[in-house]
């Protein structure tokens, strides 16, 4: 049912944990699944993600879409962690059952909920960014239908 990725990221999440004074938090969650994540981004003057970390109340697949979203957006500009989409990180994961797809919007919402963050804490536009939802229900049934 699960891939070898998701099942290590889930068994062996990677970046764990919080991040001191972030330059940008997000949290967002899905109501009709109970899942909740929050990520913590680092980015330097470059405007480059130093660092990555989350923190996810949800299933092995929340946890698991968490854990590889952080490792993706790692090292890259903000720019460049705007284009890691939900397909990217599901990629990344060899794949996940239908029923779990919307694990991997709420990494790609959490990542964008930080950005957000980031953007306004610094008075600046990331051309692209979306005000980002608290709640992905919505958005969870149009990526469904296309699995």
């Amino acid at each position: 049912m699960y891939s070898e990725k998701v099942m290590d990221h889930f068994n062996n999440p990677r970046n764990v944990g919080e991040i001191e004074d972030p330059s940008g938090v997000g949290t967002v969650g899905n109501a009709k699944c109970g899942d909740i994540m929050r990520m913590y981004l680092d980015i330097d003057d470059n405007g480059v993600i130093q660092d990555a970390k989350f923190k996810t109340f949800g299933c092995g697949a929340a946890v698991a879409t968490s854990s590889m979203a952080t490792e993706l957006v790692k090292g890259k500009t903000v720019e460049d962690a705007l284009k890691v989409t939900n397909k990217a990180v599901m990629e990344a994961l060899d794949g996940l059952p239908p029923v779990k797809v919307h694990c991997s919007l709420l990494a790609e919402e959490a990542i964008h909920s930080a950005l957000w963050d980031y953007a306004e804490k610094h008075n600046i536009t990331i051309e692209g960014l979306e005000k980002p939802v608290n709640d992905i229900g919505e958005k969870e049934e149009a990526v469904e239908e296309e699995y």
